[in-house]
């Protein structure tokens, strides 16, 4: 694996052309699941998405759940009122979801409601609206962003984006494509493609803007992409190396590596002003810089000592201060939400995995099998990361939960796949 992979490219802007879906396996999963039936919800004909199918498909997919088969339902309530809770604790149920899609004057929306069967209690509910038929799909995933964080106490990454990179093609005939997709690998779509590769993605927090490296001309540079409207601007285009843009928490700066002035180092540009700070200045090379979630640090890959491994330097300057020493190389590293850990790729024996550190302890646990791991990303709430591996067809994207027992694999046909970057959660 290269950390750096810097390669000419004609850069074309896209917007919303249509792409194939991820496939997406499952495997594992924890050992006390919690139990859940999701009870098909009654829907008027015009919608025809199952709605609560979408619901059990992402709690299943996640390894926190276990639902019970729709053929072995006893009962099929629609409304709290409706349930006996006796007949779902007989079936080792502790809860179940139920729920109505109905049609109004101002569009549609799905009310569902989450009932304890142990103590017989309605311990949630909620009416949540789409303008169209073709919001449901993201009215089921924010259903199952809500009975996640109720029933587990984090919040859920359901209705959540992923940006990645898909390639094609051999030599000439290569082409790349930045897709953003929803987080099941549903609605993908292509904002950007070329001839040569795009790294890097990375999402603003209000999730509007995408920063990434693209090639023109035979010169690298950092853009950023409005999702909304498809408009490109072409941030920083500087000799050298343009890499690694990663925005603050607060979305008002861009850490990226540049190397016009000397050696390959970490700088901060003002979004507002396009004012450049340099933050190291090493012989060494400083690259894939991280923001972590106060704002107050960055961390960085840096072979200063040799070889690459992990600092931390403050926002402010100062002097970096190592984080990582267990392993031959530690790169790439992405803060969890909390603050508390590191997700990066961890190389100890010439296999390329994804640890875990936790910067309390400077413990390491490696979570993924290799060979070739990169470019880590967490989920909102931090129970899971994203990361792109060598599949048995190719370059793919696979999922692993913080303890290391679910595992996802997500494959796109015909296709490699690579450079994940997962999606702020908004609310």
């Amino acid at each position: 694996m290269k950390s750096l992979r810097w390669i000419a490219a004609v850069l074309l802007a896209v917007s919303g052309i249509a792409r194939a879906e991820l496939e997406i396996t499952v495997q594992g999963g924890v050992e006390q699941a919690l139990p859940i039936a999701i009870v098909p919800f009654t829907q008027i004909p015009d919608v025809k998405l199952d709605v609560a199918q979408v619901v059990e498909d992402d709690l299943v997919r996640s390894g926190r759940f276990k639902a019970l088969a729709r053929r072995d339902m006893l009962q099929k309530p629609s409304a709290p009122a409706q349930v006996d809770p006796a007949v779902w604790r007989a079936q080792g149920i502790d809860n179940v979801v139920m729920g109505q899609v109905s049609k109004t004057e101002q569009g549609y929306f799905a009310r569902f409601f989450l009932v304890d069967s142990i103590g017989g209690q309605q311990v949630l509910g909620y009416d949540i609206p789409a303008r169209s038929v073709d919001q449901m799909r993201y009215v089921a995933h924010q259903i199952a962003d809500l009975i996640y964080e109720k029933l587990l106490g984090i919040p859920g990454y359901f209705n959540t984006k992923i940006a990645y990179v898909s390639a094609e093609g051999i030599g000439y005939q290569r082409n790349f494509e930045l897709i953003v997709a929803d987080a099941d690998g549903w609605n993908p779509r292509v904002v950007a493609t070329s001839r040569e590769p795009l790294l890097s993605p990375a999402w603003s927090p209000d999730r509007k803007q995408l920063a990434y490296v693209g090639f023109e001309r035979g010169r690298s540079a950092i853009y950023l992409h409005t999702l909304a409207t498809g408009d490109v601007k072409r941030l920083v285009s500087e000799r050298g190396i343009n890499g690694s843009p990663t925005f603050s928490p607060d979305g008002r700066f861009l850490a990226m590596t540049l190397s016009f002035e000397n050696n390959p180092d970490i700088y901060v540009v003002d979004l507002k002003t396009g004012n450049r700070r340099r933050l190291t200045d090493h012989y060494g090379i400083d690259t894939e810089p991280a923001w972590s979630p106060d704002g107050a640090k960055l961390a960085f890959t840096s072979d200063r000592g040799g070889q690459p491994q992990i600092y931390e330097i403050s926002v402010n300057g100062g002097d970096p201060r190592r984080v990582t020493f267990e392993g031959r190389q530690n790169l790439r590293a992405s803060y969890s939400p909390d603050g508390r850990s590191m997700a990066l790729v961890n190389n100890t024996d010439g296999r390329y995995r994804i640890g875990l550190l936790d910067l309390a302890s400077g413990e390491m646990r490696v979570l993924s099998n290799g060979p070739l791991d990169e470019s880590p990303s967490f989920a909102p709430g931090g129970a899971v990361v994203i990361y792109a591996t060598q599949g048995r067809k190719g370059a793919e994207l696979a999922t692993v939960s913080v303890e290391g027992s679910v595992r996802q694999s997500l494959r796109q046909s015909g296709g490699d796949v690579r450079e994940p970057a997962w999606s702020p959660l908004i609310r």
